[in-house]
C-alpha cells in the first residue's frame, strides 16, 4: 500500500508551479563557463574584427568612465581610476566569458554609484552615469550573442531590477532618473544580439545542410551509376546465360549416339541455365526502369569500342576537334571491359563538351598483353564554358566503372591549361574492388 508521503502528485504540482524551471534559470545565470566569441566567417581576412571592436569598446569605455567621473561629479584620485579599470577589464572579459563579464560589469556600476553617491548634483542622474549605461550595454551584447533566450531575457531583467530598487531605496535628493531610457536601451540591446545570435545560428545550420546536401547527393549519384552499370551489366549476362542454354541443347545432336549419361548433364547444364536466366531477368529486370515492365523500354545492345568511330563523329559534329589514336594489336575484348571502356571515353568526351569549347582532344587506346590503356587529354578551352547544368559527378561514375573490374582511373588538370583522364583496365577483369585514384573536380 502506498504511504501519502509517496505519492506522486507533490512531485506533479512542484514541476507545475515552475520551482525546477526558476532553479534551471538560477544556475545558469552563475554559470561563467569559457564561450569565447565567434570569430567571423566571412571574409576570412575580417575574421577578427568583432574583437577588434570590443577591445576597441573596452578602451572607449574606460576613458568615457574617467571623463564622466572627473568632469560630472568631481571625483578624482584612485577610484576613478579602478573603476574605469573595471568597466573595461569586464568588456575584455565579456569577450570570453560572457556571464562572468555581466556580473563584474554590474559589480562595477554599483561600485560607480556608491562612489558618486555624495558627489550627485542638481539634475544629475544616479546610479548611472549619462555614459554609463552605454559602456554596460555591451556586456548584454556580448550576453545575447551567446546565450539562450531565457537567458538573455533574464540578464536584461536583472539590470533593469538592479536600477530600479537602487533609484527606489537609495535614490539622492533633486537627481534625475534615466530608468526609462536606460531600460529601452538594455532592451534593444538584448534583442539585437538575440537577432545576431539566431542569424548565426541559422547560418551555421544552412551550411551543415549545404554540407549533408552535397554528401548525400554524391551518394545518390553513385548509386545511380551503379544502377546503370547493373542494368547494362544484365543484358551481356543474360545473354551468355542464353548462349549456354541453346549450346546445351543444340550439343546431343553434335554428337553421334550420345550415351543417356551426357544426355542427362547437358540437359541440366540446360535447365539451370534456364533456371540462372530466370532469376536474373526477376532480379535485375527491375533496375532497368521504374516501371520493368514498360514496353517503351526495351533490351538493346550496349556499345562497345568497335562503335568508338561513330561516337567520335558525333562530337566532332559538336564542334569539338577530337582525334583518335589506337596502338597495340585491336581485337574483341570481354563485354564487360568493352562497355566499361566505352563508357569511359563517353564521359570524357562529354565533359570535353561542356567545361572545354573550342579545345582538341586526343583519344588514345592502347592494348597491352594484359592491360586496355585509355587517354583522353584536351587543351586550355578557346572560349567560356557555359554554366553547366549537371549533378558535378561523372567521374565518380567513371572510377566507380573501372574499380568494378579491378582498374584504376585518374584524371586532373595539366600544366598547359588543358585536362586528362587515364585508366587501366585488365583484360582479364578479377572479381576483387579496384584501388583509388587521385583527381581533380572537373565534371558533369
Amino acid at each position: 500500500m502506498t504511504k501519502p508521503s509517496e505519492s506522486p502528485v507533490p512531485d506533479a504540482l512542484k514541476s507545475r508551479s515552475g520551482r525546477p524551471a526558476l532553479r534551471g534559470l538560477a544556475r545558469e545565470l552563475l554559470t561563467l563557463e569559457w564561450d569565447p566569441l565567434p570569430r567571423m566567417s566571412r571574409p576570412r581576412w575580417l575574421a577578427w574584427l568583432p574583437h577588434v571592436l570590443v577591445v576597441y569598446g573596452a578602451v572607449v569605455s574606460c576613458a568615457l568612465t574617467v571623463q564622466q567621473l572627473e568632469d560630472h561629479y568631481g571625483v578624482t584620485g584612485g577610484p576613478v581610476v579602478a573603476m574605469a579599470l573595471l568597466t573595461g577589464a569586464s568588456i575584455v572579459l565579456g569577450m570570453f566569458r560572457p556571464l562572468a563579464g555581466w556580473w563584474l560589469g554590474l559589480v562595477t556600476a554599483a561600485l560607480v554609484a556608491w562612489t558618486i553617491y555624495g558627489h550627485v548634483g542638481q539634475g544629475q542622474s544616479w546610479p548611472w552615469t549619462p555614459a554609463g549605461a552605454f559602456t554596460f550595454a555591451p556586456l548584454i551584447l556580448l550576453v545575447a550573442l551567446r546565450v539562450p533566450p531565457r537567458v538573455t531575457i533574464a540578464v536584461v531583467g536583472v539590470s533593469i531590477l538592479y536600477s530600479g530598487l537602487a533609484e527606489t531605496a537609495f535614490r539622492p535628493p533633486n537627481s534625475q532618473t534615466l530608468i526609462a531610457g536606460m531600460a529601452l536601451l538594455f532592451g534593444f540591446v538584448g534583442v539585437l544580439g538575440y537577432a545576431l545570435r539566431a542569424t548565426r545560428l541559422a547560418r551555421g545550420k544552412l551550411v551543415e545542410q549545404e554540407s549533408l546536401t552535397e554528401e548525400e547527393r554524391a551518394r545518390r549519384t553513385l548509386l545511380e551509376e551503379r544502377s546503370r552499370i547493373a542494368r547494362e551489366l544484365h543484358d551481356v549476362v543474360a545473354h551468355h546465360m542464353s548462349v549456354i542454354s541453346i549450346q546445351a541443347q543444340v550439343a546431343p545432336h553434335l554428337v553421334e549416339n550420345p550415351s543417356e549419361e551426357l544426355k542427362e548433364n547437358l540437359a541440366g547444364i540446360r535447365e539451370n541455365a534456364l533456371e540462372a536466366l530466370t532469376e536474373l531477368r526477376r532480379v535485375l529486370g527491375v533496375l532497368r526502369s521504374e516501371n520493368p515492365d514498360d514496353p517503351a523500354n526495351p533490351h538493346q545492345p550496349q556499345p562497345t569500342l568497335a562503335e568508338l568511330d561513330g561516337l567520335v563523329d558525333n562530337v566532332r559534329g559538336a564542334g569539338l576537334n577530337v582525334t583518335t589514336e589506337i596502338a597495340g594489336i585491336r581485337r574483341p575484348l570481354t563485354p564487360g571491359v568493352e562497355l566499361t571502356a566505352y563508357r569511359i571515353v563517353q564521359e570524357a568526351l562529354s565533359n570535353c563538351l561542356r567545361h572545354a569549347p573550342g579545345s582538341r582532344v586526343e583519344v588514345g587506346i592502347a592494348y597491352g598483353p594484359r592491360d586496355l590503356h585509355l587517354c583522353i587529354a584536351n587543351t586550355a578551352p578557346s572560349r567560356q564554358a557555359p554554366p553547366s547544368q549537371g549533378a558535378g559527378h561523372g567521374l565518380l561514375g567513371m572510377r566507380e566503372r573501372a574499380g568494378m573490374l579491378g582498374g584504376e582511373l585518374a584524371a586532373g588538370p595539366l600544366p598547359s591549361g588543358g585536362y586528362e583522364v587515364t585508366a587501366v583496365l585488365p583484360m582479364d577483369p578479377q572479381d576483387v574492388p579496384g584501388g583509388s585514384a587521385p583527381e581533380t573536380t572537373r565534371d558533369s
